[in-house]
């Protein structure tokens, strides 16, 4: 019995140092970015960015090309509220706050708000399956919500191994997989949308020079997909460059734990 329990105690350490394997990167193409854009929601759609920005005063979503970071389109927030996930479903594109608890409906086409929503916590990151919206509230759960009403469905909690990775921020759905990142974190988790466990980790480290960064909060936050040619984009927090990139399976590494925030 004695033995039967010390595997067991073995078997369950060994599970919570279980940690994804951690992949790296290659820049393929670089395009501009605003510094006045403290991304906090990010997607691309019919070769266009859709970004949803924070910061009280200064909230936005902005539809720009991606060539030349041209602003096709502008819809300012009010000043009360600070801007964080949007996703686009249908005719129609979601936004919503960090601390207000409300949410808006907007038509994409002409940004003209067609309705407003309510919700329990804080708003952090949004995207979608073909049937469902999915958020981040900075904590380690993702929550799958019923685009109607805005209710949760379910929910899962995100972990690495037995480790649970806090402070999801913006997110994107992708080949059947949740893409992640972490606040203040350089790694993108990449999760399981059934059971919230992390498939693997991109390590974005060294993608922007400290020296292009604005501040300590100039972080790694944005992820859009081009389903129909197969890019990925990454930006961040004011960065100057919306980064394509292609995920690196040389130089694997195995990751000791979650990445820490700090």
């Amino acid at each position: 019995m004695r033995v039967l329990v010390s595997l067991a105690l073995l078997a369950q350490a060994l599970s919570a140092w279980a940690a994804a394997p951690v992949f790296g990167y290659k820049v393929v193409a670089k395009f501009p970015h605003s510094t006045e854009s403290y991304t906090e929601g990010f997607f691309y759609l019919n070769g266009l960015f859709y970004e949803g920005t924070g910061l009280d005063g200064h909230s936005a979503v902005l539809v720009t090309q991606p060539e030349t970071g041209k602003v096709l389109q502008r819809l300012d927030l009010a000043p009360q509220y600070f801007g964080e996930g949007i996703v686009d479903w249908g005719p129609n594109l979601y936004e919503w706050t960090w601390q207000s608890h409300i949410g808006f409906v907007y038509d994409r086409f002409s940004m003209r708000k067609i309705r407003q929503f309510a919700y329990d916590g804080e708003g952090w990151g949004m995207t979608r399956t073909a049937k469902e919206i999915i958020t981040s509230d900075g904590t380690s759960t993702l929550r799958f919500r019923d685009p109607a009403t805005f209710k949760e469905v379910r929910h899962i909690v995100v972990k690495d191994g037995n480790q649970p990775v806090e402070q999801l921020n913006e997110l994107e759905y992708i080949k059947g997989e949740i893409y992640a990142n972490v606040w203040h974190s350089d790694r993108i988790a990449r999760i399981s949308p059934q059971d919230g466990h992390v498939i693997a980790w991109i390590n974005m480290a060294g993608l922007l020079p400290d020296d292009q960064k604005i501040n300590a909060e100039s972080v790694l936050n944005g992820i859009a997909y081009d389903a129909q040619h197969d890019r990925l984009f990454v930006t961040g927090k004011q960065w100057p460059t919306v980064f394509e990139i292609k995920i690196e399976s040389k130089g694997v590494e195995q990751a000791r734990g979650k990445p820490q925030a700090h």
